[in-house]
């Protein structure tokens, strides 16, 4: 494949992202939410009017349907709490050993790296300084062999 072939040009990324909910789902989930309070403020006071027996009937219903709605947040409150405590045992009981073995191999490749860097790169490198001064002393006293011979 030759690099005449190869395209060199960035995806185009300036459109706009799309929003998640549209403005207009917006506009009309707040219309709906306003109608359904008008409605229910209407019913309240028409039923006011005369009606009181079914407004204590309303009453007795909207308690029901508390009560039944605190239980239910208080099962959800218990789930909840049982969750982030079994989180909790999580994080201490097999979280933080795995964290502090992963330590000590970090702490062991240290120890390893510099030992490798000590007695094995450094005496490397100093050889390799030397076999250098050596052949530029032997190049300068003598010439570039490479230069010498003839072709």
């Amino acid at each position: 494949m030759s690099m005449q072939n190869v395209s060199t040009q960035l995806p185009d990324n300036t459109t706009k992202p799309q929003p998640i909910v549209r403005p207009l789902y917006v506009v009309l989930g707040i219309i709906g939410v306003l109608l359904l309070a008008g409605l229910f403020i209407w019913a309240i006071i028409w039923l006011a009017q005369g009606h009181a027996q079914s407004i204590e009937a309303v009453r007795d219903i909207f308690i029901i349907f508390l009560a039944l709605e605190s239980c239910l947040f208080g099962v959800a409150f218990l789930i909840l709490l049982v969750m982030i405590i079994r989180l909790v045992n999580m994080l201490e009981f097999e979280i933080k050993p795995l964290l502090e073995k992963t330590n000590d191999t970090v702490g062991t490749i240290r120890g390893t790296t510099n030992f490798v860097s000590e007695n094995v790169v450094q005496p490397v490198t100093r050889a390799r300084v030397q076999v250098a001064g050596v052949t530029r002393a032997l190049k300068v006293l003598f010439g570039n062999p490479s230069k010498n011979l003839e072709d």
